[in-house]
């Protein structure tokens, strides 16, 4: 049997009924630019975050971006970022001609070190974006409380973390604004493009509505140079059905995180994911390590067992960044960490069959030839 890393569509088909009666109701109502669908998304997802706004735009790298801008980052000014992350992270900064500065992560969780932050922010730096990689929080005390001695704003890059928790409170109201994703195959995924922000700041909500939309709050009236990036009255449509479903969709990624826990630990050579008494993650991904990781990957192939890379290449050694002149050695503990890092299936729509599978494929590798009770 094949075991995908990750059943897209198995969504759409637990949800048919109700995703078919929500996009009929769009086509049928003949409104599809910021429309009735996207203010009650909006509202509803701000509503399951516990902040007062959400502002729908086209996509996760856009969140970040126009909040950015909307922060008044721009040329000559210096963005943190994790050194161990997607480059879409760094993308955001750039696009404000603002210079991104890595920062290594804790080894443990793979977030960004409020241990090492304060050694990297100068006279330029302007704001931190702490990312909540693979479905677990950032360590946001600290982080807040380093940004706050500075007077630094924080901008979260929630897009892994629907819904996860630290210290009992939702990501993406943790600091002053917080960037998501609804790329499909996200915890709270589309089926296309699309991303919001989250926050309690009245005056930069107002400000990434009106750069979400050309400048404007009134049709053709432009009062800043502005962006065309609006979240789909299609997708919030469909977001609003998948919305009421998260938590149940969340609670079975931790079964499975549990399971894989229960019959993985203590293989020689392989790293579980660590994960803070602070933090509730929602697994996104769950995410091992080995310096064997080809030879699994490959051994896992074989046995039908689909699993990816996230991700192959930390971004200061992508040729997007070449002008910053950050070579191998620059950044150690991200590099080893890409080097060895491989996230096995984990979805809400993973089988006991299919989980066994991956199970005794990783412990064939290991030496084990029989599945744990």
């Amino acid at each position: 049997m094949k075991v995908p890393f990750l059943d897209v569509g198995a969504t759409y088909h637990e949800l048919r009924t109700e995703i078919d009666q929500a996009v009929s109701q769009v086509l049928a109502g003949g409104q599809y630019i910021l429309g009735q669908q996207v203010e009650a998304f909006e509202q509803e997802y701000a509503q399951f975050i516990g902040v007062k706004h959400c502002i729908g735009v086209g996509n996760g790298l856009d969140a970040l971006h126009l909040t950015l801008k909307a922060m008044g980052v721009g040329p000559g000014d210096e963005v943190i970022v994790p050194a161990n992350t997607y480059i879409a992270t760094w993308l955001a900064v750039s696009y404000c001609g603002a210079i991104p500065v890595a920062v290594e992560p804790d080894e443990l969780t793979y977030n960004l070190d409020p241990a090492r932050l304060e050694a990297a922010i100068t006279s330029r730096t302007k704001v931190i974006i702490p990312v909540h990689l693979y479905g677990q929080s950032a360590d946001m005390d600290r982080i807040n409380e380093i940004a706050g001695r500075y007077k630094l704003r924080v901008l979260e890059d929630a897009a892994q973390a629907h819904g996860a928790t630290y210290k009992t409170r939702r990501v993406g109201g943790l600091a002053d604004a917080a960037g998501w994703s609804f790329y499909p195959g996200k915890n709270l995924g589309a089926v296309g493009d699309g991303g919001a922000v989250t926050t309690n700041d009245d005056d930069l909500a107002e400000r990434i509505r009106m750069l979400r939309n050309y400048g404007s709050k009134v049709k053709y009236y432009n009062e800043m140079p502005g962006f065309n990036s609006r979240l789909d009255e299609l997708q919030a449509a469909i977001l609003r059905v998948k919305l009421r479903h998260l938590e149940d969709w969340n609670e079975r990624r931790r079964q499975w995180a549990d399971y894989y826990h229960h019959h993985l630990s203590n293989l020689p050579g392989l790293t579980l994911p660590y994960v803070a008494e602070t933090t509730e993650p929602v697994w996104h991904l769950f995410v091992v390590r080995t310096s064997q990781r080809e030879q699994l990957q490959a051994h896992l192939q074989q046995a039908g067992v689909g699993t990816v890379i996230h991700y192959p290449v930390p971004p200061h050694l992508q040729q997007a960044y070449k002008e910053l002149e950050l070579g191998p050695g620059s950044f150690p503990i991200s590099e080893s960490i890409h080097r060895e890092v491989l996230s096995l299936p984990m979805g809400p729509h993973l089988s006991l069959v299919q989980a066994q599978q991956v199970v005794a494929a990783v412990q064939s590798f290991a030496g084990l030839t029989t599945l744990s009770k």
